[in-house]
């Protein structure tokens, strides 16, 4: 899909960043979020992307009621001595989690079908409810004071063909951009030339974007420490600290050093989280690596996230850094 210069934002993007729905949400209850974790993950959003010194108090955008409150927060009268602050350009996509999925899976939208009456009434509901998350984290990032604004790819023109991108409105993410906003995008129902309907998930959104735009580096949160050779939960799993990606898409674990390291991670390696969607993450921040581009998953709310938000890793990584890294090698 070519990008012509319109769809191309005029600054350079620094870090596309992935909340992975299971470090945001609460996965075994429905429609759940995980509020301590989003509240970390926001924090750390706005540390990341200020420029210069951060003001001494965080102005909040989100002027709106909150559950349990009688009040609107709002902060304009401090907004008149604030001096404008500056946040690099960051792009935020988000997973769905436990909102979506049961909405989808059971009326299986991800198969297409919409002349079946389950099918359309589980897409209106499965954009109900993802749609409902998205405001959550565009609410909970604005109260950090980052200007974001939610993105429905339905609604800005993304379709696919057989589950693969075949048109998305790439200009208006990139006029977001350029007006210093920072544009929220999440997995959504689309429609599909072919099958009539499906899911796309945010990491292969991720991906597009990260092909069109050409980010610094990009970062994955998710709910555990990285790629692990194995369930994470297991007591013998390994961290997986490095996968270099070769230009012909194959791509090995070079540290630590294992066993059938010559074979390809996806046939030599079990690569597991919790959500049970690791391996298509894998295969996403590969297709991202090929580009030069570095890809870092972590686990979110923590202080390694941070660093990884931050790009303090691009240059080198600290040995006590928990997490992986996917990057191109010659």
């Amino acid at each position: 899909m070519e990008l012509n210069l319109s769809e191309r934002p005029t600054r350079s993007i620094r870090c596309i960043v992935k909340l992975g729905g299971a470090a945001i949400t609460r996965k075994n209850e429905l429609e759940e979020i995980h509020d301590e974790n989003l509240e970390a993950v926001a924090c750390q959003l706005r540390k990341a992307m200020m420029e210069g010194s951060a003001p001494s108090k965080v102005i909040g955008m989100d002027w709106s009621k909150r559950p349990g409150s009688s009040e609107i927060a709002c902060d304009v009268d401090d907004l008149g001595d604030q001096a404008s602050s500056e946040f690099s350009k960051f792009v935020v996509v988000h997973g769905a989690g436990s909102f979506g999925h049961f909405q989808a899976s059971r009326s299986g939208v991800h198969k297409g079908g919409l002349e079946k009456p389950i099918v359309k009434a589980g897409f209106v509901a499965t954009r109900i409810s993802v749609t409902n998350l998205n405001l959550e984290i565009v609410r909970a990032l604005a109260r950090e004071g980052i200007p974001t604004i939610g993105m429905s790819p339905f609604s800005c023109g993304w379709t696919t063909s057989k589950r693969d991108v075949a048109s998305a409105d790439l200009a208006t993410v990139a006029k977001t951009i350029d007006s210093g906003f920072v544009p929220v995008l999440h997995g959504d129902a689309v429609l599909d030339n072919i099958l009539g309907c499906t899911i796309l998930s945010g990491d292969v959104i991720i991906r597009h974007l990260a092909d069109h735009l050409k980010p610094e580096y990009v970062v994955f949160l998710t709910d555990v420490y990285g790629v692990f050779d194995r369930p994470p939960s297991e007591n013998d799993a390994v961290l997986l600290k490095e996968i270099a990606v070769g230009e012909d898409g194959s791509w090995k674990v070079v540290n630590p050093v294992l066993e059938l390291t010559n074979k390809k991670v996806q046939t030599s390696v079990a690569a597991h989280d919790t959500t049970g969607g690791m391996e298509t993450k894998i295969a996403e921040a590969a297709m991202i690596a090929k580009l030069g581009i570095d890809v870092y998953i972590v686990k979110a709310a923590t202080p390694h996230s941070q660093r990884a938000l931050n790009g303090e890793l691009r240059e080198s990584v600290p040995d006590d850094w928990c997490g992986t890294i996917i990057r191109f090698s010659e």
